[in-house]
């Protein structure tokens, strides 16, 4: 077992903070996260891109060479794989190993808002398991995330395709949207692999997840929502002419979370 597998197997679940740059990772590791993700609508959104559609596959693959040597295990969001091809898929898992990554996300929603059918997602984890054994593969379903939340998604479907990723291979499987205890319990009784829950702030909180059994609690995107409503924030109330209010990082904090080895230009030569 590797030591991101082994997070998922403690006494307490694997909270899995998400980044989209290297301050943002630099800066959940420096907090004491062991593990950081990555969040794909952040990245997307940093570079000007749609999220969802496969427009990122580059600047994912940068943003993993970029963090890959850091002191976290990285796990990358690489949406549906950025193909449909399994063994394009498992290229992807192999530069993403390369760098350093040690897992992934691979989910079965479609740009259209439709799931893909559950074989071919399951035939890219196992091409993914077959070229990077190591590779901890998530499998995310959208049955929950493309419904209208739990009372949309379709338990059955849910739980067979779950069925199928894990038999294909997968290490952990992944349900954005499920929030309800009690369909939360009854999907723990058919797997085998670690669950992944999605955290909401209207949702069950950490502990009560912990307490059913939920083995992973991603944070998704709603770090890099909530800096950019801050950033907002703080800009109207400048505005406005309002004080501002709440901690932020000073600038030696920010130049302090560089990449071992970088230089500074005055510093070069």
């Amino acid at each position: 077992m590797t030591a991101f597998a082994a997070l998922h197997h403690t006494d307490a679940p694997l909270l899995l903070p998400n980044a989209w740059d290297h301050a943002s990772a630099a800066a959940l590791a420096a907090q004491g996260f062991a593990a950081v993700g990555t969040t794909s609508l952040g990245v997307a959104a940093a570079a000007g891109l749609p999220d969802g559609v496969a427009a990122t596959r580059d600047a994912t693959l940068n943003l993993a060479l970029a963090l890959g040597n850091g002191p976290f295990l990285l796990s990358v969001d690489t949406e549906g794989g950025f193909s449909d091809d399994p063994d394009e898929v498992a290229g992807m898992a192999r530069e993403l190993a390369a760098v350093g990554a040690v897992g992934i996300n691979l989910e079965d929603g479609r740009p259209d808002g439709t799931l893909a059918p559950a074989e071919l997602h399951a035939a890219k984890i196992a091409a993914v398991k077959s070229a990077v054994p190591g590779l901890f593969v998530n499998a995310r379903t959208d049955t929950h995330w493309l419904g209208d939340g739990d009372g949309g998604g379709d338990m059955d479907d849910t739980s067979r395709r779950l069925d199928a990723y894990q038999q294909a291979g997968a290490d952990g499987v992944f349900v954005p949207g499920l929030s309800d205890p009690a369909r939360i319990t009854a999907l723990l009784k058919t797997l085998e692999v670690p669950l992944n829950i999605l955290y909401s702030p209207t949702g069950p909180t950490v502990p009560a997840l912990a307490d059913l059994g939920v083995r992973r609690i991603s944070l998704g995107s709603l770090l890099y929502r909530r800096a950019l409503g801050a950033a907002l924030e703080t800009a109207a109330l400048i505005r406005s002419g309002r004080p501002v209010e709440g901690p932020a990082p000073t600038y030696g904090e920010v130049q302090a979370l560089v990449r071992p080895g970088s230089q500074r230009p005055d510093a070069l030569g």
